[in-house]
């Protein structure tokens, strides 16, 4: 080796060790938080949903299969449990397995699944319902958790999953928003039915009943999940999905959400600026209808939010939400991500489609714009 060839070669080197993290990232490998069947599945196309009542029909299924999704996210309400009795939990969990199109789903799709409220067993539920350790074990029961998963227990079933090859890896995250949750605050000195059902006859928009909890130290995640949930964020990822039983933007719809905790809420954008996790999405339910929200001021960069909600469930009002990117879609709905590798970031179509599979929201979203600077 000549003299200009071992200097070439050792600048290269040098450049090679003092390139950005986040340019080095998808070289790394990735801890694995949690087992699933299908890490190694190269992912183009994900569909997303939440609230399936076990009890209605659900007709939607077809649609969702027709897509084709290499994975399916459920974002909550995967059943409405709402009780405090064990075998009542089991006997719904029964009913959704024996719903013809759900079967088909899981004999053909690989998923993952966070729970919500009423599958975490009751309405608006937090840190103090009595039953949670028993709604964890059959979750994982059900949802088909190794038994050494950690899912089973940590205080919570947060989990988060890498999928596919290095230069394709999608990272989706799925935080545990009822484990540790302090108590909702309702607004005070309101007959919210009749103050909401003046709203709705008057035409506006309706708020729900909740306000922002004004307590620094009220939070949905804890602290062990905190630590967790950087930990993951520093994972090598090409893209990254937040899968949020709860709308992670939406701007005092009065019903519950990130914005009810503004600790938290704040403390999401500054982890994932900490982290320098780029490239993050969020997918969020809940709702009982559709919509898709965008904020880029506190943040690290441009983060949007597609609300899908719900697969039976629809909401007969629209709340308000100054971060609402278009209409809401108030009728039974999936959400559906399609991934476009051959750029270098890769870019995204986000729809909400409605029972027959047609695309009623939508929004396309280049991810060599979610990096920080």
């Amino acid at each position: 080796m000549t003299d200009l060839s071992r200097r070439a070669a050792l600048g290269l080197a040098a450049a090679l060790a003092a390139a950005p993290v986040a340019a080095r990232a998808t070289q790394a490998r990735p801890v694995i938080d949690a087992p699933h069947p299908a890490l190694d599945r190269a992912l183009t196309r994900i569909a997303f949903g939440s609230c399936a009542n076990q009890d209605k029909d659900q007709p939607i299924w077809d649609a969702v299969l027709a897509t084709k999704p290499d994975l399916f996210i459920f974002l909550g309400d995967n059943i409405y449990a709402d009780t405090r009795d064990p075998a009542v939990m089991a006997a719904k969990y029964a009913r959704l397995a024996a719903k013809p199109g759900f079967r088909r789903l899981r004999e053909t799709t690989p998923v993952c699944a966070i729970w919500d409220d009423h599958d975490f067993g009751e309405n608006d539920g937090g840190a103090d319902y009595p039953m949670k350790a028993e709604a964890r074990r059959q979750f994982c029961d059900f949802w088909g958790e190794a038994a050494t998963s950690p899912r089973r227990t940590r205080e919570g079933i947060h989990a988060a999953y890498v999928f596919g090859p290095a230069g394709r890896r999608v990272q989706v995250i799925l935080p545990d928003l009822r484990w540790n949750r302090t108590p909702i605050q309702k607004l005070d000195g309101v007959d919210y039915k009749a103050w909401s059902e003046a709203k709705k006859a008057a035409g506006t928009l309706v708020p729900g009943p909740y306000a922002r909890n004004p307590d620094p130290a009220a939070t949905m995640l804890g602290e062990a999940q905190w630590t967790w949930l950087e930990g993951q964020l520093r994972q090598p990822a090409d893209l990254r999905i937040l899968g949020s039983s709860l709308q992670v933007l939406a701007d005092f719809a009065g019903w519950e959400g990130w914005i009810n905790y503004a600790r938290d809420h704040q403390r999401l954008f500054d982890t994932i600026r900490d982290a320098r996790a780029e490239r993050l999405v969020c997918i969020s339910g809940d709702t009982h209808y559709g919509e898709i929200s965008r904020l880029d001021v506190n943040t690290p960069y441009p983060v949007w939010d597609v609300t899908s909600s719900g697969l039976t469930e629809v909401w007969p009002v629209t709340p308000p939400n100054a971060l609402r990117q278009g209409e809401v879609w108030r009728d039974r709905n999936f959400g559906l991500i399609d991934i476009d590798w051959s750029a270098p970031a890769p870019k995204l179509r986000v729809d909400v489609r409605d029972e027959g599979g047609a695309p009623r929201l939508g929004v396309d979203i280049d991810t060599a714009t979610l990096t920080l600077t």
